[in-house]
């Protein structure tokens, strides 16, 4: 293995483990979210146990209010469930993501340990040939390395922004369509609307959780680059199936309204992704042109080796 290969390999070992650090620190989140919606799950099933077979169950029932109180606490509870379910998931994908960066970094060998070897023999072979330019030339293949690396990684980070904007794109297409079923709910659309109504919903949470995925690998790439992000989408609120069971004006503005909210917030980080796709693009062809300009040094250096 000659010097610039091994460098080459040190370079990507060193893209790897920045990745593996954010990859860990994201998979430490979602398993502290995991804890909460652990212990909200076992909150709302007591909930809905008290009301079942409880006291508080007794109560609700001599105030008529039973029914409704205990529609609303299963669907928080299948709510939470519901989340509970897509933060697993999303680990377990940051996990497959860990595993694969480890065994990548595995195939690399022990670039690490010969890099400095390597080195100290190229600087070795310089001072003994004494040639022009020669420490130089030397330099520049180390430099065009370097630079060939970030270019590579600008390149990787925008084609996960990308896959991110895809993703993301498709979530606001649902959450639209269900606003627009939404307002034809709320001007008399009835159950039709309802059911058409739900299934976007239902298609948008499941959208969510896979432009959430790709946010997390765009978000490691960006790490990559220096740029420190946690770009998170807004929870689809999945309880509307039970306004139907309180279904009139008043539930159907307010299942309106959420989704108008849910939408704002998928529309910020869709605004974001765009922003970082524009300083990839920037870094990338500020690399470009450092490129550019060290091949032009070094090929006069090698056309006219007196020059300097």
């Amino acid at each position: 293995m000659d010097l610039e290969e091994c460098a080459a390999l040190v370079r990507r070992g060193d893209h790897l483990r920045r990745q593996r650090t954010a990859a860990t620190d994201q998979a430490d989140e979602v398993r502290r979210a995991i804890a909460e919606l652990k212990r909200r799950v076992t909150e709302e099933e007591r909930d809905v146990a008290r009301l079942e077979s409880g006291f508080s169950g007794f109560l609700a029932g001599l105030t008529g209010s039973r029914d409704e109180r205990l529609t609303r606490e299963r669907a928080e509870a299948l709510a939470a469930w519901q989340r509970l379910a897509g933060e697993t998931e999303r680990l377990a994908g940051l996990l497959e993501d860990l595993a694969g960066i480890e065994r990548e970094l595995g195939r690399l060998g022990d670039a690490h340990a010969a890099y400095p070897a390597l080195l100290a023999a190229r600087e070795r072979d310089i001072l003994e040939r004494g040639e022009p330019n020669a420490a130089r030339l030397a330099e520049l293949g180390v430099l065009l390395t370097d630079v060939g690396e970030a270019i590579r990684e600008h390149d990787e980070a925008r084609q996960a922004g990308l896959a991110a904007q895809r993703e993301v794109a498709a979530v606001l297409k649902l959450l639209d369509s269900a606003r627009n079923l939404s307002g034809w709910d709320m001007l008399g659309g009835g159950l039709v609307a309802d059911a058409f109504e739900h299934d976007r919903l239902k298609q948008a949470e499941r959208a969510v959780w896979k432009a959430q995925r790709a946010l997390d690998v765009f978000a490691r790439e960006l790490a990559d680059l220096g740029i420190r992000a946690k770009p998170t989408l807004p929870e689809v609120d999945t309880r509307w199936f039970v306004d139907t069971f309180f279904d009139n004006i008043i539930t159907d503005a307010m299942k309106h309204d959420r989704i108008k909210q849910t939408q704002r917030g998928v529309q910020e980080v869709a605004r974001w992704a765009e922003r970082m796709l524009a300083a990839i693009v920037n870094g990338r062809e500020a690399a470009a042109r450092d490129r550019l300009r060290l091949l032009s040094e070094r090929e006069r250096l090698l056309v006219s080796p007196g020059a300097d």
